[in-house]
């Protein structure tokens, strides 16, 4: 289906999240992505260019408040963690926004449902068997949860 105008506002999920986070913040959860585990002095000395250690100490602080990061403490020290992958996240921010449209257009669903059809058999063919297998496959799974 070809559409008739492209809507050029719409950010792709990992532009949502990214544009959520500051450039250091950026920075930060690419290092902690790249790694297990990791504190602040660790961080500091893997990012692109020097930063204060205090400043990389509250970035990664903001970014346990905003829980895209988990702490515990070491000795003196805290060492951090990543809460979820990027890809996690940017799964859960897509799927934030196919749950907004479908609340959004609650009383008439389908065309949401359709539109979401036409992009994934717009993008690939091989995309559209994938989808109908995931229906397929979470109709049993809600079978199965409502034998229980």
């Amino acid at each position: 289906m070809h559409r008739p105008f492209l809507f050029w506002g719409f950010k792709s999920p990992r532009e949502i999240f990214e544009e959520s986070l500051g450039a250091l913040e950026q920075q930060v959860m690419n290092v902690v992505w790249a790694s297990s585990e990791v504190n602040v002095r660790d961080v500091g000395a893997r990012l692109e260019s020097p930063v204060a250690y205090t400043t990389v100490m509250t970035t990664m602080d903001r970014l346990f408040k905003k829980r895209l990061l988990t702490r515990r403490k070491v000795g003196q020290a805290f060492v951090y963690r990543a809460v979820a992958t990027r890809e996690e996240i940017e799964d859960s921010v897509a799927a934030e926004i196919v749950d907004s449209l479908l609340r959004r257009h609650a009383d008439q669903p389908l065309p949401v449902l359709s539109s979401l059809v036409d992009a994934v058999s717009d993008r690939d063919r091989a995309l559209l068997d994938e989808l109908e297998r995931l229906v397929r496959e979470k109709r049993r799974a809600i079978g199965r949860a409502s034998r229980k």
